[in-house]
């Protein structure tokens, strides 16, 4: 049968459910130990769930709240290559970095990873010498392609530009004094709360109970006391092996790990302001070297702009908040090359994410002696005294090297034997070669976005024409598609449907006006 004729159904054993969460809920809380807890759903903690299950290992991973609430969903949904930590001399960095972008996107998630297009616009405020750097730069990735084993057909080359290719390519730039521009290409993801909600479907599909609403109020060496937070009820999952994986969080749980956050922030722009963006842009930081804002085109009708890079003290929030200064600083580079002016009315939504940078100064606590911007973006893998595992640091583009780590230290430590990681070839919920989704009778939108399963999604609608109707005018989400998420992707509430399984909350305006209707699908669901 041609995948084009497939049934249209959910992968096998991946649809995570209200249901199936009280079932395994009840079946982990003083029940038998198992082989590994993992602490924390964002990209790595699923990772490490689906890292150990894929082993053959029994495996319980919980969350506080949802899928990829805290940092995961909040980056520039860029899969990075490691140029920049070219720059910074982090050569092993750099290739690991490049090496997990060509697995994402032509082995575990090629319908979620893509390449993107960038210009790098040569305005009279980049120099010469600045142009030549950032040539070499990209040169310099584009061997790392090479030596990552990436093949030229996924990431193209980069090239120079013309001054009117470059126009072309990004309309809203101010034409006076243009001089060209510099073409290069990077891995991005369609949506990194999918991403995340990808890859711990595939953990449920090998058998990890995925719990959501469940809190780690106390990790030992033998398990958790957590609480439910939906019901309130404490008790206690027992396992032979924990990992934490709560990102910036993970201090509060395990004595000595010290956590240095630093604050990316996003703004939200509607498309129609800044006009056609067949590419994204680089825009250089006046005064700086090697530092850029970026300006994202969407595909959705909104278009981000980041990011920062600032450190954050005192206590981590559950959803960090945006500082004035960032928005304005972020609108003052804008204003340096582009020539249709961004108000801060036009800034329609805005969004952080704190990096989980790991602290290794002799300083640890006492104040910013060293820019965030310079600390190591290597992740780590902690041994706590009584022998629970802490990950840290690290990127969305590693997530999967950093989970295996984890994995392979939690089996050293506690004597846990099973196979070598199988991560780097297993593809994720939905992903095919891209010959194969190029056949499937659905929208390219949803494809990009569910992959083989698109057509799943788009049948539903053949029962109920209604779900082919849009959450809201001006946005192509469906109906259907937040049926699908009660259904299959474990959304609970309306956070889930709006915030993570779609992001049309990210636009407050929007996120109002879609309210009614994912409440109605959650009654459906």
């Amino acid at each position: 049968m041609s995948p084009s004729s497939s049934p249209a159904h959910p992968a096998p054993g991946a649809s995570l459910t209200a249901a199936r969460r009280r079932r395994e809920l009840t079946e982990t809380v003083g029940g038998p130990a198992v082989d590994v807890l993992v602490v924390g759903l964002g990209a790595t903690g699923a990772g490490a769930a689906l890292d150990a299950a894929a082993r053959g290992l029994s495996v319980v991973a919980i969350d506080a709240h949802d899928l990829a609430f805290g940092t995961s969903r909040w980056s520039s949904k860029l899969i990075h290559g490691g140029l920049r930590y070219l720059a910074s001399a982090q050569l092993d960095v750099a290739h690991e970095s490049a090496r997990e972008r060509g697995i994402l996107m032509e082995r575990t998630a090629p319908h979620l990873v893509h390449a993107q297009p960038f210009v790098l616009p040569l305005t009279p405020l980049v120099s010469r010498a600045q142009t030549a750097l950032a040539w070499a730069g990209f040169r310099a990735g584009d061997t790392l392609r090479l030596a990552a084993r990436t093949a030229r057909a996924t990431l193209p080359a980069p090239r120079r530009l013309s001054a009117a290719e470059t126009h072309h390519l990004a309309p809203a730039l101010r034409s006076s004094g243009l001089r060209g521009g510099l073409l290069s290409w990077d891995g991005r993801v369609t949506d990194d709360a999918r991403l995340v909600t990808a890859i711990a479907r595939t953990a449920a599909a090998h058998g990890a109970r995925i719990l959501t609403r469940v809190r780690a109020l106390e990790l030992s060496r033998s398990g958790a006391r957590m609480r439910d937070e939906l019901t309130g009820e404490e008790g206690e999952i027992r396992a032979r092996a924990v990992i934490n994986a709560s990102g910036v969080w993970a201090g509060s749980l395990v004595d000595g790990v010290r956590i240095r956050p630093s604050r990316g922030t996003h703004l939200v722009l509607r498309a129609a302001h800044l006009g056609s963006l067949p590419a994204g842009l680089h825009i250089p930081i006046p005064g700086e070297t090697n530092r850029f804002v970026l300006v994202l085109p969407q595909g959705d009708g909104r278009v981000y702009v980041g990011l920062t890079d600032e450190p954050v003290d005192g206590d981590i929030p559950d959803v960090p908040q945006v500082p004035e200064t960032d928005i304005g600083f972020l609108l003052d580079v804008l204003g340096s090359a582009l020539d249709v002016p961004v108000q801060r009315r036009d800034v329609v939504g805005a969004f952080a994410g704190l990096r989980p940078l790991l602290d290794t100064t002799p300083e640890a606590g006492s104040g910013a002696t060293t820019s965030t911007a310079d600390i190591s973006r290597k992740h780590a893998v902690l041994t706590s005294p009584d022998g629970v595992i802490t990950v840290v640091g690290g990127k969305l583009t590693t997530y999967r090297r950093m989970a295996e780590d984890a994995v392979d230290t939690a089996m050293a430590t506690h004597h846990l034997t099973s196979r070598p990681s199988p991560t780097a070839m297993l593809p994720l919920v939905g992903a095919a070669p891209p010959h194969v989704l190029t056949t499937l009778r659905a929208p390219r939108r949803l494809i990009s976005r569910y992959g083989t399963e698109a057509p799943a999604v788009q049948a539903l609608s053949a029962h109920d024409s209604r779900l082919a109707e849009p959450v809201l005018e001006g946005h192509p989400v469906t109906r259907a598609e937040l049926l699908w998420a009660v259904r299959h992707e474990g959304a609970l509430d309306t956070a889930d449907l709006l915030d993570r399984r779609t992001r049309i909350g990210l636009i407050p305006e929007d996120r109002a006006t879609a309210l009614n209707t994912a409440r109605d699908m959650l009654g459906e669901g």
